[in-house]
């Protein structure tokens, strides 16, 4: 999809559609009140009959409307005006892609971004409304042999401002937004393919053609070269699998020199049998998702480097299966860290915090400001947030308000999880310096925890994103999160930078 910034005046624009928002109560909002002034009161005829009310997500396609020049007239729902924020804005903006596919039209001006929207300036609706609109057209076909012929998609979108001193603000803002939807959509077209095709060496592929078209750097580090190094934890996962472990660095440069980066640690799961421990048969196929967090910190440094964010990144994927064989890592065996800890594997299925571990000891190299890892972690992150917000657990509290304001920003929540050291026993064990995990209750705690004893050298937060990555049933797929997030923080310390 195409997008660009324009200000003017609804009626006076040529286009296959224009877009104008209606309150509840019947309430036009000053383009559709343009609009309506130039059709000499006919969206306010159709108002009164009660053919659009405002309700929320409700739309209703005019054609041919006297006094424009457009060929449609879009008007969009928006609900209660005194109750309309972030939420409304975002929903308004997917029920308009939806029904904008839907009509046919090839492109479309939206002046939904004209809309007041509270405590959220031009910028952000402009940047929101570019990540909405590529959420809502996106698409994971290429696996079936027939496209659908008959669905029409918008290929362009025009977003107005209000006022043309605010141009060059929002084609800034307009950018990022690209940016971050192409970045989650990365993370998606990652997260959907089959683990067939999206095996480590895949994963490690794709880095290298994001270094190439980036100028990036990446390093691919394989199996010797991790043993050499101790990442006896991170091993101890692959060792049932014929497909060969990787741990994945990409590099971007754009800080000023001798800053210290930020490092992204993404979980590469890629396949997830729980090994020995193995899962039920029942949606094991939704296990291709557990390499979600490695997809995720790969679409944010796209983003980033499509933005040329002025912050030195790593982004550092340790990437494997996990399946079961007689090679395979059993409950019960002990394994010495990377970091020089030894751990007792009592359930081989909690094998994510296995191969985070080594890499946030690998992290240490970089000489990191700050390190935050993404990972599916846990089912118990799920039982407590659902798929609404992702768990966040941080030994800075610092660090974790910052990443809790980019993702109210981004609309991509978190929610700070307690990190106490009261958690810490319940990782206890007789035979190594502790277990993999901790026992049926504070599930995702306890990972966290876990994860806690091989970051201590520098500020560090943890996103288990088991609940938010991807989407079961009717809309099942991959999400996309926490890009959005992960890049409005980063879009906060750029700022913080210059």
């Amino acid at each position: 999809m195409e997008f660009s910034i324009k200000s003017g005046s609804p009626e006076k624009q040529r286009s296959a559609c224009v877009v104008v928002g209606i309150f509840e109560a019947k309430k036009p909002t000053l383009p559709a009140e343009l609009l309506d002034k130039a059709a000499e009161g006919r969206i306010s005829e159709i108002l009164r009959r009660g053919d659009m009310t405002g309700k929320a997500g409700s739309t209703l396609l005019l054609h041919n409307l006297p006094g424009t020049l457009c060929d449609r007239v879009l008007l969009v729902g928006l609900g209660k005006e005194k109750e309309f924020r972030e939420k409304q804005f975002a929903d308004a903006v997917r029920a308009t892609i939806k029904a904008l596919n839907e009509t046919g039209a090839s492109e479309a001006s939206i002046f939904l971004t004209e809309l007041a929207v509270r405590k959220r300036d031009t910028a952000w609706r402009v940047r929101h409304t570019a990540i909405a609109a590529l959420e809502a057209a996106y698409r994971f076909e290429q696996f079936k042999s027939k496209q659908d012929e008959n669905r029409r998609s918008l290929r362009k979108l025009t977003l107005n401002v209000e006022r043309r001193n605010e141009l060059a603000i929002a084609e800034a803002a307009l950018q990022q937004g690209i940016a971050i939807g192409r970045g989650a959509a990365l993370a998606r077209d990652l997260g959907n393919l089959p683990p067939n095709v999206c095996h480590p060496t895949y994963l490690a592929e794709r880095a290298r053609a994001l270094a190439e078209e980036f100028g990036l750097e990446c390093e691919v580090l394989e199996r010797d070269e991790m043993a050499a190094l101790g990442m006896n934890s991170l091993l101890a996962v692959a060792r049932g699998s014929h497909q060969p472990p990787k741990l994945i660095s990409l590099r971007y440069r754009g800080g000023a020199a001798g800053s210290k980066p930020i490092v992204l640690v993404g979980k590469g799961v890629t396949f997830d049998t729980g090994g020995i421990s193995l899962k039920p048969g029942a949606d094991m196929d939704e296990m291709k998702y557990d390499m979600c967090g490695a997809a995720a910190v790969l679409g944010t440094l796209q983003a980033a480097a499509a933005m040329r964010l002025p912050l030195d990144l790593v982004a550092l994927v340790p990437a494997t299966e996990n399946m079961p064989g007689g090679n395979a890592t059993r409950p019960g065996d002990i394994v010495t860290s990377m970091s020089g800890q030894t751990i007792e594997i009592l359930n081989t299925d909690a094998e994510g915090r296995l191969i985070l571990c080594d890499a946030l000891t690998y992290a240490e190299r970089f000489e990191p400001e700050t390190v935050i890892d993404v990972a599916t972690l846990t089912g118990a992150c799920v039982v407590a947030l659902g798929g609404v917000a992702t768990g966040l657990f941080a030994n800075k509290d610092g660090l974790a308000r910052d990443l809790i304001e980019a993702g109210e920003e981004a609309r991509d929540r978190a929610w700070h999880m307690p990190l106490w050291d009261e958690y810490q026993d319940l990782l206890k064990s007789p035979f190594a310096d502790m277990a993999n995990i901790g026992g049926r209750w504070g599930g995702a705690v306890s990972a966290a925890c876990f994860l806690s004893r091989f970051a201590k050298k520098y500020d560090w937060a943890h996103l288990d994103i088991a609940g938010t990555a991807w989407k079961s049933g009717a809309d099942k797929g991959a999400t996309g999160r926490p890009v959005p997030l992960l890049a409005h923080y980063l879009l906060q310390r750029a700022g913080d930078a210059a």
